[in-house]
């Protein structure tokens, strides 16, 4: 094993480092992260967890995922579109979620701007910015993943041409690496592809 690379897990096989600190980022770890995702909805969702993630760290997002969803209506995009000013009222007194006016507000609104797309259409726009595997040597260490590429560069560019908010690079780049549009596990990860 590399120094600095992966570390053994509690079943003894090797894993990136980030996942062994607790419970819930060890099964996000191998379930989870770096896993393709598609689908308009579950993307949304995810956009709007990585937002929501801002300046806090994963952990606390993740062990609130479950009030996230039932918040925002499983993250249908159609029935977020719909939310009401009482539904805003009602989010931002819910303690199940991050009650951040700014982040609440990004993710109404990004709902209503998807809404009018065409079934499949974020779907597209996200996997379009997939960077091709080949030639991309995989992390040997966690020093060797970046926070932003030029593709999540492209996709925060896109998605923010559209209209959505709170779609930075890295945000974009955290979202393509929890749904695998690229593959960040270490070298020598289990769960690496």
């Amino acid at each position: 094993m590399t120094a600095g690379g992966a570390l053994p897990g509690p079943d003894g096989r090797p894993r990136c480092p980030w996942g062994l600190s607790t419970e819930d980022y060890l099964r996000y770890h191998d379930e989870e992260w770096g896993r393709p995702v598609h689908g308009d909805d579950e993307l949304f969702e995810r956009l709007c967890l990585e937002a929501f993630q801002s300046g806090l760290s994963w952990l606390t997002i993740l062990r609130r995922r479950e009030g996230f969803r039932r918040a925002f209506a499983g993250f249908a995009i159609a029935e977020v579109a719909a939310f009401t000013d009482a539904d805003r009222e009602r989010l931002l007194a819910d303690e199940g979620i991050i009650r951040n006016r700014a982040k609440v507000d990004a993710t109404l609104g990004n709902a209503r701007v998807l809404a009018g797309w065409a079934p499949g259409e974020l779907d597209r726009l996200i996997w379009s910015h997939a960077p091709d595997p080949v030639g991309r040597p995989a992390p040997v260490t966690l020093a060797d993943v970046p926070a932003v590429t030029d593709e999540s560069k492209a996709l925060a560019k896109a998605l923010k041409k559209e209209g959505l908010r709170f779609v930075g690079p890295t945000t974009a780049y955290a979202l393509m690496q929890a749904c695998g549009l690229v593959d960040d596990h270490l070298a020598d990860c289990l769960a690496r592809g």
